[in-house]
């Protein structure tokens, strides 16, 4: 089980809303199979619609 707080502390780098979806697509192609979202991103750029759009990245499993 992947969890979005898990991801957030690993990724010392991620800079934005958009380096997380990335970083959930890469670990979708990577193998993790589920995906909890337990806190919300603390990005400026974090839209309000931000759980769906999540979503909708690491379930693509795409480049």
């Amino acid at each position: 089980m992947l969890w979005l707080s898990e991801v957030l502390i690993q990724g010392k780098d991620l800079e934005s809303f958009e380096d997380l979806k990335e970083e959930l697509k890469k670990r979708a192609r990577d193998g993790e199979l589920f995906f909890r979202m337990d806190v919300k991103p603390p990005f400026p750029d974090t839209p309000n619609d931000w759980e769906d759009k999540l979503e909708a990245a690491f379930t693509a499993r795409q480049d």
